[in-house]
């Protein structure tokens, strides 16, 4: 056998910064299956390990500790692994600390990887629930992580949290998400924008970025399964990392979510079904 100093890392492509659960289709469950189809290594880092959604009668599991959490992020460096790394995806996290000790670590890598890729979905809340993450989440993610990014992928709650600006009409969201284009922000794409605005059966993306805004129009199917922000945004990375434009990735990701709602819908299954490759 071969001594290990001789034998080349596991190259990775995307790190994917997420929830992960034992049952159901949220986070890493969505975004790890969605990457690798498309070809691209992924390491899986958990926020939080969970039984399922907090949405059913029974939860286990919690945010995975700060320690344990930084050691992982360290020791993929340490492995070697990280030399070829073209993208940092980041959605659900377990709280503050982790918010902090990620911004510091993506920090690190933009350092050493001039052409990296970061794109974070800031998961807070929603119209339906509210905030469910620790309110001390906000400054962090205003002041630490968010500035990281190259892209972020906020709902329009998220978004009127995050920019303390009404978000009820597109104009307003538009000029909500131009607040947030500071640090390494070059765009911003809202789902669920405005929802007031709304032509019935329909739904709104605006996508902002330095020097334009445009509106991404797309079927609403009736179902709302858990996830579909995190494929929307696993697909979304795909399209960027391949060479799309932000306006026709954004399409195209919109679209693959709207396939995997209706065939959730049409299914009858309690959770999302990802979409088929080929």
């Amino acid at each position: 056998m071969l001594a290990s100093t001789l034998l080349a890392p596991l190259a990775i492509d995307v790190v994917s910064v997420q929830s992960q659960v034992v049952y159901g289709r949220v986070g890493n469950n969505v975004a790890v299956p969605t990457l690798q189809a498309a070809g691209l290594s992924v390491a899986a880092v958990p926020t939080v390990l969970l039984s399922n959604t907090p949405h059913y009668p029974s939860l286990h599991g919690g945010a995975v500790p700060i320690d344990w959490f930084s050691g992982y992020l360290e020791d993929l460096d340490a492995r070697g692994a990280l030399a070829s790394l073209r993208s940092i995806l980041v959605g659900y996290l377990g709280g503050p600390a982790q918010a902090q000790a990620l911004a510091d670590w993506i920090g690190r890598m933009h350092e050493r990887h001039p052409r990296l890729h970061v794109q974070i979905d800031p998961v807070i809340g929603d119209q339906d629930t509210g905030v469910y993450v620790d309110p001390a989440m906000l400054p962090v993610y205003q002041k630490a992580l968010l500035p990281m990014a190259h892209g972020l992928t906020p709902n329009g709650f998220e978004l009127e949290r995050l920019s303390g600006r009404p978000t009820d009409t597109i104009a307003g969201a538009i000029e909500a998400a131009r607040t947030l284009l500071v640090g390494h922000t070059q765009w911003v794409a809202v789902t669920s924008a405005a929802p007031e605005s709304w032509a019935d059966g329909r739904m709104r993306v605006a996508v902002v970025s330095r020097d334009d805004a445009q509106v991404v129009e797309h079927e609403r199917v009736d179902a709302a399964p858990k996830g579909t922000g995190d494929l929307f945004s696993a697909m979304l990375n795909v399209e960027l990392l391949a060479g799309a434009p932000l306006l026709d990735a954004t399409r195209h990701a919109c679209a693959g979510v709207v396939d995997a709602v209706g065939a959730t819908h049409r299914a009858g299954s309690a959770e999302l079904l990802l979409p088929t490759v080929g």
